[in-house]
């Protein structure tokens, strides 16, 4: 079993900018998703004892510290691996993403149109890294994972564990706000209680 989170609200996300590899913190509404997460997390693991589970994250700082927050509720330590990292988009990094489709109107309607940075990553070598990590996991019924990750990453992560094709796995939901199970090659929602930013 795997609960994929996507890290809290930045300050990027706030702003509409492309974060890409870049590092933007989490805004004080990042930083309560975070903890709503790791309150849903509570209450979804509790019938296992924590020990049997594992928290890891990519290591860009807007996932480590929601990662971290989720396990300070859980009482476990975070692991990180690279390859959960977000994609890289290259040129676009840090641009606002209405400036950068302003710029590049045949990529309006593409849902694949992060793909298309200027030294960016590309769908295949992202989806190569994601699915040789998924590999290399315990199997199910073993496995007990929760990973802290990234919108574009997150998707790519649902669609290879359900086999989606690649317009599926574009079309999915971000949501910074709800956890991922994935279990039995099925895929389940389970959104967090809603918190207000606070002031």
């Amino acid at each position: 079993m795997i609960y994929l989170c996507r890290h809290g609200q930045t300050f990027h996300n706030r702003e509409g900018r492309l974060q890409g590899r870049s590092e933007s913190d989490l805004t004080p509404l990042g930083r309560a998703q975070a903890a709503a997460m790791g309150e849903l997390l509570f209450d979804l693991v509790r019938c296992d004892p924590p020990a049997d589970w594992r928290i890891v994250a990519s290591p860009l700082r807007r996932a480590r510290n929601t990662a971290e927050t989720i396990g300070a509720r859980l009482g476990l330590p975070v692991a990180l691996d690279e390859r959960l990292v977000e994609i890289d988009v290259g040129e676009w990094s840090n641009r606002l993403r209405e400036e950068v489709r302003g710029e590049n109107p045949h990529l309006v309607g593409d849902d694949a149109w992060g793909f298309h940075a200027p030294g960016g990553e590309t769908y295949e070598g992202m989806m190569a890294r994601l699915t040789g990590w998924l590999a290399e996991q315990a199997p199910e019924p073993e496995r007990r994972l929760i990973v802290v990750s990234h919108g574009v990453a997150g998707r790519l992560l649902r669609g290879a564990y359900a086999g989606l094709s690649k317009a599926q796995i574009l079309a999915q939901d971000i949501p910074q706000d709800a956890v991922y199970r994935l279990m039995a090659g099925q895929i389940d929602r389970f959104d967090c209680a809603p918190v207000d930013e606070p002031v």
